[in-house]
């Protein structure tokens, strides 16, 4: 057991995003029992990242933390603080997460993602108690990042153009409100939480159009976006409309805006479209598409969704990058030449296999010593080596120019030529029938 001293501080508790308390398999007070000193130093560590970040992450680290330490206290009676913790307490751990199912009822084991964010942030953990010099820290590296399993790298999920084209028309069926939300989300590439947090005077006209002021959000940062002027009509039409005082831009049957409000809507309009289901953040990725499609900079569509890097932005690139597709589409007519070239010989009326033969050698090209058998669709940039070229035949039958050629090439010391010309000398004779 450990003998370093516990740490007074105070139990964390962060409640559920929506405020609805989850169900715990472990809690601080049955942790603190069994392991003091491991309690003390989780709580003084969650209590440190609740000054930086978000309640959501400090939520989902305390979670995951008091998990860990529940499973220690109950599978290993010799913990008593994090300095006892060693590997094989981690790989012990890891293997119950690999016989765990998911909390959605799908009695399906975890998916990697979720077990690369757990092992993910226990290694920050350990990491940072090591960095802060915590006494209860551990003696070594735990958790390595062959640990975490490989993460899958999806290409975003977005909506056709025709698809696209369909949701809008329904939503301009929809009620007003329904239909704002939608064109909001389609036009601007909001998050859904920044699109839910947008205040009552977060349109703004600058520089003779508007704008619509983003706040600070997911990364840290707020932004401008521009307003198609259709969605400044209908901001104007729904404000008349309302009769609340909530200080949010939009608002639904006089309430505010949520994520699980938003889905909805989107929901019922992607239904009625007859597209199938639609994820709100769905919106978002379509709205890049089109741009870079369009030609919009990557730059630009960095500033317009918010991105801090345009490594974010790149993501589209893999999926809309007109780049790739024009460049194969100059070259498919190249392409499909070599499959369908025609010669008289090749319309021979029996279609024979001997006639094809035939119609590729007179495909080639006669040269002093051989033939070239560079298709007539490549350019070829090296005229003066053809000897060393892959498309380049000889026979027998241009055994006395070859020897003509050795024997100028020596006249003239041309060592490297004489060579060439006796090894395509020596495959004459080795290859003639």
């Amino acid at each position: 057991m450990s003998a370093v001293p516990a740490i007074e501080v105070g139990p964390v508790e962060v409640p559920d995003q929506r405020g609805k308390p989850r169900e715990r398999v472990f809690d601080w007070p049955q942790i603190a029992t069994n392991a003091p000193v491991l309690a003390a130093t989780m709580q003084r560590y969650l209590a440190q990242i609740a000054l930086s970040l978000r309640p959501s992450s400090v939520t989902a680290a305390n979670g995951i933390l008091r998990d860990f330490a529940g499973f220690l206290t109950t599978e290993f009676a010799d913990i008593g603080g994090l300095v006892d913790v060693e590997r094989r307490h981690v790989e012990a751990f890891k293997r119950q997460l690999g016989t765990r199912l998911s909390r959605n009822d799908t009695g399906r084991p975890l998916k990697p993602q979720r077990i690369r964010i757990v092992l993910g942030t226990l290694r920050t953990f350990f990491e940072r108690v090591s960095e802060w010099d915590y006494p209860d820290a551990p003696t070594r590296v735990l958790i390595f990042n062959g640990d975490l399993p490989t993460p899958d790298d999806p290409l975003p999920k977005f909506l056709s153009d025709p698809d696209a084209a369909k949701l809008m028309r329904a939503a301009a069926d929809q009620d007003p409100t329904r239909r704002l939300v939608v064109e909001m989300l389609a036009r601007t590439g909001l998050r859904v939480g920044e699109f839910c947090e947008l205040q009552a005077d977060a349109v703004v006209f600058i520089n003779d159009r508007h704008w619509l002021r983003v706040p600070i959000g997911k990364l840290h940062n707020d932004r401008y976006v521009p307003l198609h002027p259709q969605l400044v009509e209908q901001l104007d039409a729904h404000r008349r409309d309302r009769c609340d005082d909530l200080d949010r831009l939009i608002v639904f049957n006089s309430r505010r805006l949520d994520r699980h409000i938003v889905a909805r809507i989107v929901k019922r309009v992607a239904k009625a479209a007859g597209i199938g289901h639609v994820h709100p953040h769905q919106l978002r990725h379509t709205l890049a598409t089109q741009a870079i499609n369009r030609g919009m900079s990557l730059e630009a569509i960095a500033a317009m969704l918010g991105h801090k890097t345009l490594r974010m932005t790149l993501v589209y690139a893999r999926i809309a990058d007109r780049t790739v597709a024009d460049a194969y589409d100059r070259v498919t007519n190249d392409v499909d030449a070599l499959y369908t070239k025609s010669t008289g010989l090749r319309s021979a009326p029996d279609g024979s296999a001997a006639m094809a033969h035939l119609a590729d050698e007179f495909d080639n090209k006669l040269l002093g010593n051989g033939h070239c058998t560079r298709p007539a669709q490549l350019d070829c940039q090296f005229e003066s080596i053809c000897e060393n070229c892959a498309h380049f035949s000889t026979n027998e039958t241009f055994v006395p120019v070859l020897e003509a050629q050795r024997d100028h090439a020596a006249d003239r010391d041309q060592h490297h030529r004489v060579d060439l010309f006796n090894m395509l000398l020596d495959r004459t004779r080795t290859e003639s029938p």
